[in-house]
């Protein structure tokens, strides 16, 4: 990660540093000098919901425009929308989504796809953030009046990306007749996801689409299920699913109520996907935070899998290196090689459906292809981010609790990528342990570099 990049884009409070309009300016330049050095070219520009967007996005076109290049303004959209219209658009170079994913509505964020549809490479976003915090940069002189860009609306964005995921379904099952609750978050898939299901003739009840830019990600969404779980039991539907403010991520419960991890949804859609002869490689991407019951229930498969760090840019990486079409994280981020890009909460809620058609189970049944071992995650906020492996004291903890656990569980501690906190994850046999052990690193981290005025 670089001085402003994270793992998934530039992140922060809305006007503040470095989401300050001055340098939103200077970011949407950088963008448009790294990707715009041809006749005609343009970018894709959409946004989450949230009331900081319309400064951010101003500000951001503003850059671009400035840099000489125009922008295709898609309005409010969910990011892997973004990702398909800059991929199957003329002549697109870059796609920028302005979202802050499942934070936290004064946060906001700069994600940022190259003209494929994909996320940037380290060395590209290296060069955008060297030209952002390069203030003598030549670069970042203004083209000439008859160069400027102009900002331009993508007409119909929400009917193109539905059409997609419409068309890209599977032709095997028929998804009429399953009941389902969704959890929009109050954000950016508000309005798709509705339209979608409708013209799925699925029987659908929609929660938290009603965005009033603070709304979003308030109590609802892919963080926070319980209203979701509580009207799946009341409807009683076959299933519930929440996305994130940008959907990307997905979070599903089963007819009673009950979450399933990201991890036993990759492992459902593996198992699916498998059964249709559409595994390609028979591998499966997961991360280093993947529960250690998916690698058991994959074996047991008798699929192979390969590890990728955190972050869906990673899993993606791998995939690539790999050959493998499926990927993806405990967080919820699943993407679909070969149909998408990036990690697209609809598309993943479009195959478990058909995974749950194709079984013809009740979803709580299905989700048995995994037990999920006893896991504990606690996030410390930080005040700073030194090397964790020089933090003595933290160290000191961490070898601790992994020779108490031996081979009957495991230990991660690292760095969010997109928050001032540090995550602490312990595995073990019993909750109770898992929760006792991590407790115990946790407090040592908030001792040692913890940010009192956080929660």
């Amino acid at each position: 990660m670089g001085q402003l990049f994270g793992t998934d884009g530039i992140r922060g409070r809305a006007n503040e540093y470095p989401l300050t309009p001055e340098m939103i300016v200077r970011i949407g330049k950088s963008i448009a000098t790294v990707f715009g050095d041809w006749p005609k070219a343009h970018i894709v520009v959409g946004a989450d919901t949230r009331a900081s967007g319309d400064m951010v996005v101003t500000a951001l076109c503003s850059g671009i425009c400035s840099a000489g290049v125009n922008v295709l303004h898609t309005g409010v959209i969910p990011t892997p929308a973004v990702a398909y219209l800059t991929a199957q658009t003329e002549p697109a170079v870059a796609g920028v989504v302005i979202s802050a994913s499942h934070n936290p509505y004064f946060d906001n964020g700069i994600k940022v796809f190259g003209g494929d549809g994909y996320k940037l490479s380290d060395q590209i976003e290296a060069d955008i953030e060297s030209r952002i915090l390069d203030e003598k940069s030549a670069d970042m002189a203004p083209s000439p009046n008859q160069e400027i860009g102009r900002i331009l609306q993508l007409s119909d964005a929400e009917g193109l990306y539905i059409d997609f995921l419409h068309q890209g379904g599977s032709k095997k099952h028929n998804l009429d007749g399953l009941k389902l609750v969704i959890d929009c978050a109050n954000g950016a898939t508000y309005r798709v996801a509705q339209a979608l299901f409708s013209i799925l003739k699925v029987d659908v009840t929609a929660l938290f689409i009603r965005p009033d830019g603070k709304n979003i990600n308030s109590d609802c969404g892919s963080e926070h299920t319980q209203s979701l779980a509580q009207k799946v039991c009341e409807t009683g539907a076959d299933v519930g699913l929440a996305f994130d403010g940008d959907g990307d991520r997905l979070a599903v419960v089963d007819e009673s109520g009950n979450g399933l991890t990201g991890d036993q949804v990759l492992v459902i859609c593996a198992d699916y996907l498998k059964s249709q002869g559409q595994l390609q490689n028979n591998i499966v991407v997961n991360t280093v935070m993947s529960n250690i019951g998916m690698a058991t229930a994959l074996k047991r498969l008798d699929i192979d899998y390969k590890t990728a760090d955190v972050g869906d840019r990673r899993v993606m990486e791998t995939m690539r290196a790999t050959g493998a079409i499926l990927g993806g994280e405990d967080s919820g981020h699943i993407i679909f090689m070969g149909q998408h890009t990036t990690g697209d909460g609809l598309l993943s809620a479009l195959r478990l459906m058909e995974a749950m058609v194709w079984q013809n189970k009740p979803l709580s049944e299905i989700a048995k292809v995994m037990t999920v071992a006893p896991q504990a995650l606690l996030n410390v906020a930080v005040k700073s981010k030194p090397d964790l492996d020089k933090l003595v004291p933290v160290q000191e903890a961490i070898k601790q609790v992994e020779s108490q656990l031996g081979t009957k569980g495991r230990v991660l501690v690292r760095y969010s990528g997109t928050q001032p906190m540090c995550r602490v994850m312990v595995e073990g046999p019993t909750a109770e342990i898992t929760k006792q052990y991590s407790r115990k690193i946790a407090d040592t981290v908030l001792k040692t570099i913890g940010d009192a005025d956080e929660p």
